[in-house]
């Protein structure tokens, strides 16, 4: 399968090319994901997640914190003020501190290598489910906030055929730090909105 079309996307996407680790980065995640269209998720970029679903995830994880020198510095949890300290778009990890700064470039590099991953494991939690583009995009960008694809309700109901009980359930997750935080809300109402598109 050519990747040029999933390299094009994500160009648009974020408005420049690539360096060459960048290119190997991606490399990397496409072959790290394994997802396909012959995996019972048609249409699809070979990163497993469609256009509309990479635009969800960057709108609501933003890039926050850009410096005045073109930097981007890590930011804390809005639901607990701390930790998991974030750095891009919603990258976080032990190599993710207070006092991280990264360059934009790092920052896209990283979304992308994270989205692979989170797809990979939305792939293997939905097995050979029927899924839609707009389902999956939906299950990657609700994994990519909460990181529960494998004990969610609606991940069990997505596989079981129940797709307005799944849909139902993304509601569900709206609460960070033991309170509803509104940005969540939006969110789950979005991934909703995709799911049954």
């Amino acid at each position: 399968m050519s990747r040029k079309p999933l390299f094009d996307t994500v160009r648009r996407l974020i408005g420049r090319g690539f360096s060459q680790s960048e290119v190997a980065v991606l490399d990397r995640a496409i072959d790290a994901a394994g997802v396909s269209a012959q995996d019972g998720v048609p249409s699809v970029p070979s990163c497993g997640v469609s256009e509309a679903g990479l635009q969800l995830i960057k709108r609501f994880q933003g890039c926050a914190r850009l410096r005045p020198d073109g930097m981007v510095e890590a930011y804390p949890d809005p639901g607990t003020g701390g930790a998991p300290w974030t750095i891009g778009w919603g990258a976080t990890g032990a190599d993710v501190t207070p006092d991280t700064v990264w360059t934009p470039e790092q920052c896209d590099a990283r979304l992308l290598h994270d989205v692979a991953r989170h797809a990979a494991e939305v792939r293997e939690a939905i097995g050979k489910a029927p899924t839609t583009a707009g389902q999956f995009a939906a299950l990657v960008s609700f994994h990519f906030n909460t990181g529960a694809i494998a004990r969610a309700t609606l991940t069990r109901k997505h596989v079981a055929g129940d797709h307005e009980g799944a849909a139902r359930e993304f509601a569900k997750w709206k609460h960070a730090g033991g309170r509803v935080l509104k940005g969540l809300v939006r969110r789950r109402s979005a991934e909703v909105a995709l799911y049954r598109s």
